[in-house]
């Protein structure tokens, strides 16, 4: 299992209306993925998205490293991980964690 590392840049999504920047930012990653590792299916785990929203869908942060993995062994399904460990990312509304 070959692992590689990406930094994404999100800077371009700021042009955008501010309430659909977070949800822009999940997909331009989820095409960026695709596109570079000629993946045919992309699962993006949930840390992605915790720290893409973690300040709030207007404002997300201007680049996030993220972690490929191959699944398969053809490659068509790949795994993306943020890359570098937050300290804490705030925890979802509701959870007593």
């Amino acid at each position: 299992m070959s692992e590689s590392i990406f930094v994404i840049s999100l800077s371009k999504l700021y042009r955008t209306r501010r309430y659909r920047r977070a949800a822009r930012a999940l997909k331009h990653v989820r095409n960026f993925i695709k596109r570079h590792t000629k993946a045919e299916k992309v699962l993006l785990d949930y840390s992605i998205g915790r720290y893409i929203y973690s300040r709030r869908y207007d404002k997300p942060p201007r680049r996030v490293a993220v972690a490929v993995m191959k699944i398969d062994q053809e490659g068509k399904i790949v795994k993306a991980s943020l890359a570098v460990r937050i300290k804490s990312l705030p925890s979802p509304e509701g959870s007593t964690q």
